[in-house]
């Protein structure tokens, strides 16, 4: 459970660090998160990030999906000005994941 728990934690920080470099870089993203950003984040992230890593071989691809979902809902708040701009997460702090079940998130 430890393992999954830092394995959504790194995928997050992964992905906001990404959106950071891109705002930096002058890319500004639309009002939405939007489904085409977060399918391609995950692209990148199966086809050229996790060969890198060979640990997360042995991992649910369910729970990198859900942090990349989870990280555009946190955009997505954070664009109606209904929250603040996302932080990294720290590990011991809230540690989480999700998975699902036939389509149903656990």
């Amino acid at each position: 459970m430890a393992q999954h728990a830092g394995y959504s934690r790194w995928c997050y920080n992964w992905g906001l660090s990404l959106w950071n470099a891109a705002y930096i870089d002058g890319y500004k993203p639309n009002v939405s998160f939007g489904m085409l950003r977060k399918r391609k984040l995950k692209e990148v992230f199966t086809n050229h990030t996790k060969p890198l890593y060979s640990w997360m071989k042995n991992l649910s691809s369910k729970v990198y999906q859900y942090a990349f979902i989870n990280l555009g809902e946190a955009f997505k708040r954070f664009f109606k000005v209904l929250g603040k701009y996302t932080r990294f997460k720290k590990k011991g702090r809230c540690d989480s994941f999700t998975i699902d079940n036939c389509g149903k998130p656990i």
